[in-house]
């Protein structure tokens, strides 16, 4: 049953769900329960007390050590919650605890709260393989020292229990905590996966490089070994690490040459790949489509090489960065394959001379159909225009866009674009999107226009930021007239003299119109949500 793909989180739907008849309620409960913990708006974190039940009276008594209280804790259940669960990303379990613990613990036992997050962490691990649990998706992810000890115990409990990932389609290992060494379970843990995990569709590593000369050899051998040893493996993606090479080159030497459809690269630096990147791509001959996202080197040879790859496939997402290809070689990459681009980001565009950014604006608007997200950073008032006609000719597949000047300038010019921007934006865009970012020099008035002339679209979230922060508090009546009182929004953002979640009367105001506020900055991280923002998990 796939309601998840069609629901995503909504949860109140899916609530609703388990109220029809005993088969939906099943259905529901288990989909509700495959992953809670990305369910990270809900608020009162109850899941918690109903997983906790599950423990024995030994291991309730240890948290009760900790100052958690046995009458937290539900007497009985009406599921096996545990069992169902299929996806698991170690960051945000223990980034749910710690929010958890947070508010459940009184003050007195807060400075307990670390040690307490480590024990419940380990619980819940113990409580999912003991309720038979198998895990479809598994994201390993260490970001900081604070979970280390996370990463540990994550590697102890899969290496004694091995059922509980083996079934793995969906691994994901992001090790990206500087300054730490890594740990001595390290290596017979990758060496584990690529032995008992072979059913692996997508498979994404990012590993940085702790004691270099000890541990590059043996990482490279074992994610090559993951790759190498997969018969289904369908998406790929690569970030910023240098066991990229290895790895890379063994596309073309394995199974893998008749199963990849998907590659990402992300944060790769494409010098270490130039010599041989045409040579490997014409042997994968399944390959669908690529996605190159803040990528360095992207230089005109590279262009090149990818225009003259003769197996077809598909260039999907270009996201660019610092790095500015040049005007004749992006050119020639829209010409070929803007059919099929569906995200699009400049790279530093101020570069660019007038005359160059209209070139490449009028190829994006002859070539460039299916656009879903569009980014363009740092406009200019003989461009804008052009992005108006680029929004109206993409205006049935934009989902996604962003239009940011941050670098606040004191001119009549620079005020002048910013209200053609806002005079003229709401009347090209499409009637629902998905994300839309504004980021520049709002005046009041200048917004009102555009709240006028959008009135019949509908922004799922909505983020905005007044460069001019004096004047954040002005924008916010006509925010209240024509998106609140309208609920023209599911989710809001606002930076301007201060973020707009810090001011708890205004956030319950726009709670009793079912609108949630977010933190401009927290809420909205690149990297992180670049695939819930862009929908790069439709394809990887």
């Amino acid at each position: 049953m796939k309601f998840y793909t069609i629901l995503g989180d909504d949860i109140s739907t899916l609530h609703s769900c388990t109220l029809v008849n005993r088969l939906w309620c099943r259905s529901a409960i288990s989909l509700l329960w495959e992953d809670p913990f990305s369910f990270n708006h809900v608020q009162n974190f109850q899941y918690f007390e109903i997983y906790l039940h599950y423990l024995n009276e030994d291991d309730k008594a240890k948290l009760n050590e900790y100052g958690i209280n046995n009458n937290l804790l539900l007497s009985s259940t009406l599921f096996n919650y545990p069992s169902f669960i299929k996806r698991l990303n170690t960051h945000k379990v223990s980034s749910s605890i710690e929010i958890w613990l947070s508010r459940t613990l009184m003050a007195e036992n807060y400075d307990n709260c670390q040690e307490a997050e480590k024990v419940v962490y380990r619980l819940l691990l113990k409580m999912f393989i003991e309720n038979e649990g198998s895990l479809d998706s598994f994201e390993i992810k260490v970001t900081s020292k604070n979970n280390y000890s996370y990463f540990n115990d994550t590697m102890e409990f899969a290496l004694q229990n091995p059922n509980f990932i083996c079934n793995v389609r969906n691994l994901m290992i992001n090790i990206s905590a500087r300054c730490i060494k890594l740990p001595k379970k390290t290596f017979p843990f990758l060496k584990f996966l690529h032995s008992n995990c072979n059913s692996i569709s997508s498979f994404s590593y990012k590993i940085f490089e702790f004691d270099v000369d000890n541990n590059r050899t043996l990482i490279g051998k074992c994610l090559s070994q993951m790759i190498f040893t997969q018969q289904n493996l369908k998406k790929i993606l690569f970030e910023c690490n240098n066991f990229f090479y290895n790895s890379f080159s063994l596309l073309k030497n394995s199974n893998i040459s008749n199963t990849l459809k998907i590659i990402t690269f992300y944060s790769i630096d494409f010098k270490i790949i130039i010599t041989n990147f045409q040579e490997i791509f014409n042997q994968l001959n399944v390959l669908e489509s690529i996605h190159i996202i803040y990528c360095d080197s992207l230089n005109s040879e590279i262009a090149q090489q990818i225009i003259n790859v003769t197996k077809p496939f598909r260039l999907k997402t270009l996201i660019m960065d610092q790095d500015t290809l040049q005007v004749e070689s992006l050119q020639l990459l829209l010409q070929k394959f803007g059919s099929d681009l569906e995200n699009f980001k400049f790279g530093y565009y101020e570069s660019y001379t007038p005359e160059q950014k209209n070139q490449l604006l009028k190829s994006i608007v002859k070539y460039c159909t299916k656009i879903k997200y569009f980014d363009i950073d740092k406009t200019d008032d003989i461009s804008i225009n052009l992005v108006f006609n680029l929004i109206e000719n993409i205006k049935q597949s934009l989902n996604y866009f962003i239009i940011e000047y941050k670098n606040f300038r004191y001119s009549v010019s620079y005020r002048d674009l910013c209200s053609t921007i806002l005079n003229n934006l709401g009347q090209v865009l499409p009637s629902e999107l998905e994300f839309l970012k504004l980021c520049f020099d709002i005046e009041p008035s200048n917004l009102k226009i555009f709240l006028e002339n959008s009135q019949n679209t509908f922004i799922r979230r909505l983020f905005i930021r007044n460069v001019c922060k004096e004047k954040g508090e002005d924008i916010l009546p006509y925010i209240k007239e024509y998106i609140m009182k309208k609920k023209r929004v599911k989710y809001l953002a606002i930076y301007g003299y201060q973020d707009l979640i810090s001011l708890k009367d205004e956030v319950n105001e726009f709670k009793l119109h079912n609108i949630k506020i977010e933190s401009y900055y927290n809420s909205y991280d690149l990297v992180e949500n670049f695939r819930y923002y862009y929908k790069i998990d439709n394809d990887f």
